[in-house]
């Protein structure tokens, strides 16, 4: 395929790669510097399209990588990597201070609200809570897989009614 034909063919899916990168992205900004990166890899890598290939599949599929790249390269920059000699970075809460007041009130109040429900609820909440999987509570409790999931679901919801205004 010449190069004119190329762009030209290009050109034409812009509105619709537009359209996709606005799907992937969420975001106008975001939408636009894919589809102008998408854009220029295509122009690049002309040469690696293959006649009787899906010109728009093809297109459509250098975006997504681009998309998925860039998701990649934001997780992995975002990610702290603790160089210190002893870990201590690591071995820090989200908070590195002690545990002000209104957060231990939190703590107290939502224990006390998880030890007013009924044991149907309270005990598979807990061991939900303390790191069972929802069949090691089925099996422990002797009931079926669905009960357990639905009781620990109601629990929840319970308690995000209770304090939906600490939010």
């Amino acid at each position: 395929m010449s190069t004119a034909a190329f762009q030209t063919r290009l050109m034409s899916l812009q509105a619709n790669m537009l359209n996709f990168a606005y799907m992937l992205t969420s975001n106008r900004d975001d939408a636009y510097d894919l589809l102008q990166d998408t854009t220029l890899k295509a122009l690049d890598n002309q040469d690696k399209f293959a006649e009787g290939t899906n010109f728009k599949g093809w297109v459509f599929t250098i975006m997504r990588n681009i998309f998925i790249n860039n998701y990649r390269r934001g997780v992995r920059s975002a990610t702290v990597v603790d160089t210190t000699d002893n870990l201590y970075l690591l071995n820090l809460g989200e908070s590195a201070a002690v545990e002000s007041p209104e957060e231990s009130y939190g703590a107290a109040e939502i224990t006390k609200a998880i030890n007013e429900f009924s044991d149907d609820y309270r005990i598979p909440f807990s061991m939900h809570v303390a790191g069972y999987k929802y069949n090691e509570i089925a099996e422990k409790m002797d009931l079926p897989l669905g009960t357990v999931k639905s009781r620990i679901f109601f629990a929840r919801k319970r308690l995000q009614e209770r304090f939906s205004d600490y939010r």
